[in-house]
């Protein structure tokens, strides 16, 4: 609750709620069609009846924008959600069993860590094509090890504790044991891990959208207007400027957040 009570922390929390309240509600609010343009009205300055102003086919920016936060957000967490599922998995499994089956995964993991991650995310969306879900599952795919490595080495750490010990003398079942002692002892360096890598996978995801990578048009992301925006930077550079302040807030949050918590759990 102390962590709550942090100004950065509460500030955090409300501009996220506030943007994922603005995603949700982006359908019933009175905006003009993010996919409808006006040729005529192209590139205008921010006014009265475009309040952020138009894009190169004369769509409101405002309404992209709140749009392009429903493609952000979900991308960003569906992918942190998968990632985080699947390493969680493969770390608990691999610390608590130990032998070959850690030696393996351990070597997997570092191979995996030793590529550019956002390289790793270009050669997914290249071999499958761009779209949403393969743009979470490419971000998700670079994100596993690191889940890997903090699940295992908190089971590692905690595996030899009596209490475990304890519960293998009275021939408790091992899936009772880890889903009973074992998760919710590393849960909390988990969710850390899972805040940080929140901002990062919002980066991957404008980055891979900016080089024309991720979500498909019409649709958009703060990534790609940014991509369409610098085409068009000499002759209407607010266009780089929305998206970019949009993502620098967000993975400030994010950051925020997951500082705040891992501050917490080493006091």
């Amino acid at each position: 609750m102390q962590t709550l009570r942090r100004p950065s922390v509460t500030v955090s929390l409300g501009v996220l709620a506030l943007l994922a309240l603005a995603a949700i509600l982006a359908p019933v609010l009175p905006l003009a069609d993010p996919l409808k343009g006006d040729l005529m009205n192209s590139l205008q300055s921010p006014s009265a009846s475009h309040l952020l102003g138009t894009d190169t086919l004369g769509r409101d920016v405002l309404s992209r924008m709140i749009y392009a936060t429903r493609i952000s957000l979900t991308v960003a967490a569906g992918a942190v959600i998968v990632a985080l599922a699947l390493g969680a998995l493969l770390g608990t499994l691999a610390g608590y069993f130990g032998g070959k089956f850690d030696s393996i995964v351990s070597f997997i993991t570092d191979a995996y860590l030793a590529f550019p991650p956002i390289l790793l995310a270009i050669a997914i969306l290249g071999a499958l094509g761009r779209g949403t879900v393969n743009t979470v599952g490419a971000i998700a795919f670079i994100f596993v090890p690191r889940f890997i490595r903090v699940a295992r080495g908190a089971v590692v750490a905690r595996k030899g504790e009596v209490y475990i010990d304890a519960a293998k003398v009275i021939g408790a079942p091992t899936w009772w044991i880890i889903r009973r002692h074992v998760l919710p002892n590393i849960a909390a360096p988990i969710i850390v891990q899972a805040a940080l890598a929140a901002g990062f996978a919002m980066l991957a995801e404008a980055s891979l959208s900016f080089l024309g990578l991720g979500v498909q048009a019409p649709a958009a992301s703060w990534g790609s207007m940014l991509g369409d925006a610098s085409q068009q930077i000499y002759r209407q550079p607010l266009l780089m400027i929305w998206p970019g302040i949009a993502i620098a807030i967000c993975v400030f949050c994010f950051n925020l957040l997951g500082e705040a918590m891992r501050d917490r759990m080493r006091a």
